[in-house]
């Protein structure tokens, strides 16, 4: 079985996951831009079964309704995403794994959100929205 593993900047919050991902996305949506602080978010998305937290250290913040968004409140790296709409899922963001090159990208989410200054050029498909298999 294929595992990972990976966690905040300050080591406090760890996790590893069980098995393949569901899906690798490129997220532009104006949500996932303020959590991260960057111009665009890739997730890497699992079964929530597929992921354990090593500690009980994770905080949540309720970014809308309906979506939790955790991360280190130690030192305040975004970890994850969880939504109803996207019931038993856990979407990680692929910078916080120890190996995140092991995870290529297969989309771009939310697409008709993304910043007009950033240009991705390369052949992934592009969604306006959630597309298929993400909604980040």
């Amino acid at each position: 079985m294929t595992q990972h593993s990976g966690g905040c900047l300050c080591g406090l919050v760890r996790y590893h996951t069980d098995g393949e991902p569901l899906w690798v996305v490129h997220c532009h949506c104006s949500s996932c831009r303020h959590h991260t602080g960057s111009a665009v978010a890739t997730f890497v998305g699992f079964k929530r079964e597929q992921v354990t937290f090593l500690s009980p250290d994770r905080s949540i913040y309720p970014s809308s309704p309906g979506v939790r968004r955790g991360f280190c409140a130690r030192c305040g790296t975004p970890l994850s995403y969880e939504a109803d709409a996207c019931e038993g899922e856990l979407h990680l963001y692929v910078g916080t794994f120890d190996d995140p090159e092991n995870f290529v990208p297969q989309s771009h989410v939310f697409h008709a959100e993304h910043l007009p200054w950033l240009e991705v050029h390369d052949t992934l498909p592009r969604f306006p929205g959630s597309g298929s298999g993400a909604s980040s």
